[in-house]
């Protein structure tokens, strides 16, 4: 299952991420993960979250530029190699990533990562029968 992801863009003003994350609070979105790729001008901050449909309406109603994508979520051991095994699967099947993020779970003792890829639904589709484990949204709500 393809995770839904929130991309904001930010202007690299004092406050604009606090501003950005009580919209979110307010409105009880809880965050799983968040990345952040900045320039000396403007950033784009992406962030996975409980409701993100709600999330991609209340920011846009408070005047954000925001859109949603699809992205990869997996688990591997958090251990040295980890990300690294997972990311030979990607290459062995010509996957090339667009960039990716991750976070620790303490419960499980694993790290989610989140793989942006082009043609999200079709990469996924190929990953579907290799050693991966994709995560589902219930997963990564269970992560913590």
């Amino acid at each position: 299952m393809l995770q839904k992801q929130i991309s904001i863009f930010v202007e690299n003003k004092r406050g604009r991420l606090a501003e950005i994350t009580k919209v979110l609070g307010d409105n009880d979105i809880d965050m799983r993960a968040l990345s952040i790729a900045d320039t000396t001008d403007f950033g784009i901050l992406r962030i996975i979250a409980d409701k993100p449909d709600l999330a991609e309406k209340v920011l846009r109603d408070e005047g954000f530029a925001v859109s949603i994508t699809e992205v990869i979520a997996l688990s591997v051991e958090d251990k040295p190699g980890g990300l690294a095994s997972a990311l030979c699967v990607f290459d062995e099947h010509d996957i090339n990533i667009e960039y990716v993020y991750h976070f620790i779970s303490k419960k499980t003792g694993r790290a989610a990562i989140i793989v942006r890829v082009d043609n999200p639904a079709e990469v996924f589709e190929k990953l579907k029968g290799t050693s991966l484990n994709l995560l589902t949204s219930t997963d990564l709500e269970n992560i913590y």
